[in-house]
């Protein structure tokens, strides 16, 4: 496909490089001439350098002759403007990264009205997630599908959990309906079966019921944990998304914002949390707020580093459960993540429902792409697909399909049941199934074919 990005900032050089990746033809426009080379470089682009939202600009790109158009400057405003003048020019998809409040009560208004195809919120849907990992205090990631029916979750087996050096097979029957869907061990990928043996350090990815996930994770980590009371360090955008999904009856809050107008405004705005004008990166100050007496403590400040020492010091006091804003992940892995839980990167939220959206275009007439998630920095993908009635896998048992290794099926969602999928199982126009695999991009879902 042809796509036009514009703008370079972090989510547009995720884009570029993985769009590329998956032999798109992707032309970058931005205003700074050496980053544009820069990306060139580093990436199969073309690129031009001027303002994205301009007319002269969006023609000299060939936006009327692209598939796609992604407006993903920092400026919403630029974004909104950019994403029109690119559907009247021809384009025939656009896409705006919007990330204020403001804007974010009429995004299907300003979608429809203004014929934007797509809009999405990084701040937004970072504290979506933020509110299900709260679901799930051992996780460290929980991507959800079949429309928040079913959650992916990624949990961190510890050195003392009894599953320890067990085979998959002989878990105990309590676990039989607990599917571990894929897992991590020393940065490879792999798609598990009944002989796996487990082994402390491992990351797996758990699916099943959310009660029997919760009952895994407590049995492994030899305790149960429940989150009660949060402390938020930054006063930002995804605070404030945060604070909207947060029930007050269910969580106590506390915010330590360092600008004292911001401070006063979330004051203001939220009166049933309580907000503290202060340093949440200095160490006097968070023992004086008794920063060890919370479950949680969620770093999201606007510089990443801050909050990775705001998370590390939390987690030196003992606090159960830590969740990282971190935006550049090319610093966890120069520190190699240095003890951080959970961490959640807008940025790379942006990225996935975009490419997520992309995948779906380019099988229009395929079973299409509902949900997608990366898993382990990129190493495994999930997809679900919404089947359609020309799927060469429907109405055949299972176990007669040549499934290509590497490819597991997780769930197959058809209508309010929820089925594991099992070798007597048929897929069934109008389904929607989760598929996880370690190899090339699913696009459709006949590629799990051989």
């Amino acid at each position: 496909m042809n796509i036009v990005i514009v703008g370079a900032g972090k989510v547009g050089e995720a884009l570029c490089r993985d769009l590329a990746h998956e032999d798109h033809d992707i032309t970058l426009i931005e205003r700074n001439e050496d980053r544009l080379e820069q990306m060139i470089r580093i990436a199969d682009i073309t690129g031009i350098v001027g303002n994205g939202a301009l007319y002269d600009v969006q023609s000299e790109a060939g936006v009327a002759n692209c598939d796609i158009y992604i407006a993903v400057t920092p400026n919403d405003e630029t974004n909104i403007i950019a994403a029109i003048t690119a559907r009247h020019l021809g384009a025939r998809h656009s896409i705006a990264r919007v990330r204020s409040p403001e804007y974010s009560l009429q995004m299907n208004f300003l979608r429809e009205s203004l014929g934007i195809s797509l809009m999405i919120n990084p701040e937004y849907e970072a504290a979506r997630e933020i509110a299900r990992l709260l679901r799930f205090p051992a996780a460290l990631h929980v991507n959800h599908f079949e429309h928040g029916r079913l959650n992916l979750v990624e949990y961190l087996l510890p050195p003392d959990a009894p599953f320890v050096g067990m085979k998959l097979r002989d878990l105990p029957r309590a676990y039989t309906r607990l599917l571990i869907g894929a897992l991590i061990r020393d940065g490879r990928p792999a798609i598990p079966n009944g002989d796996t043996t487990l082994r402390a350090g491992d990351h797996l990815y758990l699916t099943g019921d959310d009660d029997l996930i919760a009952a895994f994770c407590q049995a492994a980590e030899r305790r149960s944990v429940s989150i009660r009371r949060v402390l938020i360090v930054g006063g930002g955008r995804l605070t404030r998304y945060i604070l909207d999904r947060l029930n007050p009856r269910h969580y106590q809050t506390k915010v330590i914002e360092l600008n004292a107008a911001l401070a006063d405004a979330l004051a203001a705005d939220y009166p049933e949390v309580e907000v503290i004008c202060g340093d949440g990166t200095s160490q006097a100050f968070l023992h004086e707020e008794r920063m060890a007496d919370y479950h949680t403590v969620i770093a999201a400040t606007g510089v990443d580093e801050e909050n990775m020492i705001v998370a590390i010091s939390a987690a030196r006091m003992g606090v159960p459960k830590t969740i990282t804003k971190v935006n550049r992940t090319d610093l966890l892995k120069v520190l190699d993540n240095v003890g951080l839980q959970a961490i959640i990167t807008p940025n790379r939220i942006v990225a996935d429902q975009i490419i997520r959206y992309v995948r779906s275009l380019e099988n229009s007439e395929g079973s299409a792409v509902v949900a997608y998630a990366r898993l382990g920095d990129g190493a495994l993908e999930a997809v679900q697909f919404h089947v359609s009635d020309t799927c060469k896998a429907r109405h055949r048992p299972l176990s007669e399909l040549a499934i290509r290794p590497g490819i597991l099926l997780l769930a197959i969602q058809r209508g309010e049941q929820r089925i594991t999928p099992g070798g007597a199982d048929r897929i069934q126009p109008g389904d929607d199934v989760v598929v996880i695999t370690g190899g090339l991009p699913l696009r459709d879902l006949d590629e799990i074919l051989a």
